[in-house]
């Protein structure tokens, strides 16, 4: 797998609670924290997904249509 270097500030306690799990597990900081990463980037991608679809609805932007058109289409009609 290709890699790329990134820098990050993060808090002295965060920083060091990623150094004690990777003594305790022999494992290395940089092993954990792309787990976090890995395990979180599906949950903030669709959580900003959502959140722009809403800011395009209030703008008026985000093509909507009614119940009754979505059953018309889904041939669910009466």
């Amino acid at each position: 797998m290709a890699t790329a270097t990134a820098a990050l500030r993060m808090p002295v306690e965060l920083a060091a609670r990623y150094d004690r799990l990777a003594k305790a597990t022999g494992r290395t900081k940089t092993f954990y924290m792309n787990e976090a990463l890995t395990e979180s980037i599906d949950r903030l991608e669709y959580e900003y997904g959502i959140m722009k679809k809403v800011e395009d609805w209030r703008a008026g932007i985000l093509e909507t249509v009614t119940l009754d058109e979505l059953e018309e289409s889904l041939g669910l009609e009466d």
